[in-house]
C-alpha cells in the first residue's frame, strides 16, 4: 500500500519512495513518499505562518487531543497491527503500545488544559512597591521531532502531543523503517480536528530531512529520540536552539539478598526482552548478591526459556526478530565476542527461526570492557554478575557513560534510600525492573542517556518558555 506524506494538510505523493520491509521476513508492507530539504522547507514556513497567524485557543487543543486519544482507542486494533508489521514488534505489545499512545493524549489534554504561569510577589521588595507581576508560559513556536522505530506510535504522541498542547507546530520525522504508524496518527490527529499546518510529517533520511528540520532557522525546538551520537551531534550544530534529547542506555537491574528475587527473576523474563531488547530501559545488566544468585540464575533461565520466539503477528509470540538483518548480526558478534573474551551462555546465543531471530540470550560473568557489558545492546541480550556488597553492586551500576534508569529489589527501606541517593540515573526505581515506565511519569536520563525529561505534564515545560510581564499601578 502506498502512503502519502503529510505536507501543511494535504496528502502529497512525492514522486520518490522507500519501501518498507518486514522485519520478519522482507515482505514489502507498505511505500511511503519520501521528502527532502525543499519539503522540510514548506512544511516549517507553514507551520511557523499558523503559529504566528492563527493560533489554535488552549480549550481546543485540549478538546483536539481528548478526541484524538477517543480515535486511538477506536482504531487500536489496526494501529497496533501497524505497529506489529513495521517494527516487528509481537503483535500483544504492540496492542499495548497501542493502548498507551491513548493514555498519553488524554495526558497531554489535561496539561493542555491547565498550562498557566503564576504570579511574582513584586512587593516581596521595595522595588516593586505598587507592581502587579505575572509570569506566562508561551509556546516556543515551530516544533521539530525525530523519532525512534522502536516506538513508533507512542514515542511520536509523547512529542506531538505535549508540542500541540503547549501551542506549538511540530514538523515530524518518523524513523525510516516505521513511517506508517506515524502518517496514521497524523490522520487522527486530522479526523480530530487539527487545523491545517499545524502537523507535517515528512519521511525521508536523516543527512536529507533531519538535518533540514534541525539547522532550518525557523523551527525554535528539536525533540530527538534515538541514539546518543546522533542526539549530541544535533545538540553541538544547533546550540542556540532548545534541543530535548532521549537517548541510550544499558539498564542496570540490582537484586539484593534481602529482596525479592523471585518477582525479580519474573520480571526480568519479560523486560530484559520485550521487543527483541529494542528498548532505551531494557534490562541489559543484571547484578545478583551471591547469596540468592543460584536460585535467582535458575529462575530466571527456566523462564526466559519458555518464551516463544517467532513470527511477531501470531499472538502467542514473545519474542520477536530485530528490526534489520544487520542489527541481528552485530547483535550475535558481541554476543560471540563476549564469549570468546571468558563470559558463560547462560542460555541462547543462536540464531532461530531460519535465523529470522535470535533466541534470548542470557550470558554471566563478562568482562568490563565487552560491548555487551559496556555499551548499549539493544538486542535480546541481558547480562548476569554476582556480588557480594551493596554498595560494590551500586557502584558496578553507576559503572556506565549512560544513566537512564535503574531498578532495585530490597526490602531494607535503608539500602532503597542509598541506591535512590546513590544510583546517577533520571530513574531509581525501588523494587521494580528500570524497564518500567508510566506515561505520566517524569522520564529521562543524564549523562550519554540525554538532557531532557519526558511526560506530557514535564515535556510541556521544556515546550514551552516565561515570559514575565508586570503592571504598575495607576
Amino acid at each position: 500500500m502506498d502512503h502519502k506524506l503529510l505536507l501543511a494538510g494535504e496528502w502529497v505523493e512525492t514522486g520518490l519512495w522507500d519501501e518498507v520491509l518486514s522485519p520478519w521476513d522482507e515482505s514489502l508492507i507498505a511505500r511511503v513518499a519520501q521528502g527532502d530539504e525543499e519539503t522540510v522547507d514548506k512544511a516549517v514556513q507553514a507551520a511557523h505562518k499558523v503559529f504566528t497567524e492563527s493560533p489554535i485557543p488552549q480549550y481546543e487543543r485540549a478538546d483536539i487531543l481528548d478526541k484524538a486519544a477517543h480515535l486511538i482507542r477506536e482504531r487500536q486494533e489496526d494501529l497496533a497491527q501497524t505497529i506489529s508489521a513495521e517494527a516487528g514488534k509481537p503483535i500483544k505489545t504492540a496492542r499495548v503500545e497501542a493502548s498507551r499512545a491513548a493514555d498519553t493524549m488524554t495526558f497531554s489534554a489535561v496539561e493542555a488544559r491547565k498550562l498557566t504561569g503564576g504570579t511574582v510577589p513584586m512587593e516581596a521588595s521595595s522595588a516593586g512597591i505598587g507592581k502587579l507581576g505575572v509570569m506566562l508560559r508561551v509556546p516556543l513556536g515551530v516544533v521539530g521531532a525525530i523519532s525512534p522505530f522502536n516506538f513508533p506510535l507512542n514515542l511520536v504522541c509523547h512529542k506531538v502531543g505535549p508540542a500541540i498542547a503547549a501551542g506549538n507546530a511540530v514538523v515530524l520525522k518518523p524513523a525510516g523503517q516505521t513511517p506508517v504508524s506515524s502518517l496514521k496518527l497524523a490522520q487522527i490527529l486530522i479526523d480530530a480536528g487539527l487545523p491545517d499546518g499545524w502537523l507535517s510529517v515528512v519521511p525521508g533520511g536523516g543527512s536529507k530531512v533531519g538535518n533540514a528540520i534541525v539547522e532550518h532557522p525557523l523551527t525554535a525546538a528539536i525533540s530527538f529520540t534515538g541514539s546518543a551520537p546522533v542526539g549530541w551531534g544535533i545538540r553541538s550544530k544547533v546550540p542556540h536552539k532548545r534541543v530535548g534529547l532521549e537517548l541510550g542506555s544499558n539498564a542496570p537491574l540490582i537484586v539484593n539478598e534481602d529482596g525479592d528475587w523471585e518477582t525479580a527473576a519474573d520480571k526480568a523474563q519479560i523486560h530484559a526482552f520485550s521487543h527483541a531488547g529494542q528498548s532505551c530501559i531494557s534490562i541489559q545488566r543484571i547484578l545478583v548478591h551471591e547469596a540468592v544468585a543460584d536460585q535467582f540464575i535458575d529462575r530466571l533461565v527456566s523462564n526466559v526459556e519458555k518464551l516463544k520466539v517467532g513470527n511477531p503477528a501470531e499472538d502467542d509470540t514473545d519474542v520477536g526478530p530485530l528490526i534489520t538483518r544487520g542489527d541481528r548480526d552485530r547483535v550475535k558478534e558481541w554476543i560471540d565476542e563476549a564469549v570468546a573474551g571468558g563470559a558463560k551462555v547462560l542460555t541462547g546465543g543462536e540464531l532461530v527461526d531460519e535465523d529470522r531471530c535470535l533466541a534470548p540470550t542470557l550470558l554471566e560473568a563478562p568482562s568490563r570492557e565487552d560491548k555487551v557489558w559496556c555499551e548499549e545492546i539493544f538486542g535480546p541480550v541481558a547480562t548476569v554478575d554476582r556480588f557480594s556488597d551493596f554498595d560494590e553492586a551500586l557502584a558496578r551500576a553507576n559503572d556506565s557513560k549512560f544513566g537512564l534508569q535503574a531498578g532495585v529489589f530490597t526490602r531494607d527501606m535503608g539500602n532503597g534510600l542509598k541506591a535512590a541517593n546513590t544510583l546517577e540515573f533520571g530513574g531509581v526505581l525501588i523494587n521494580e525492573v528500570p524497564t518500567f515506565r508510566a506515561d505520566q511519569q517524569p522520564y529521562g536520563g543524564i549523562k550519554d542517556s540525554g538532557n531532557t525529561r519526558e511526560g506530557p505534564a514535564f515535556s510541556i515545560i521544556e515546550m514551552t518558555e516565561e515570559r514575565f510581564i508586570t503592571l504598575q499601578g495607576g
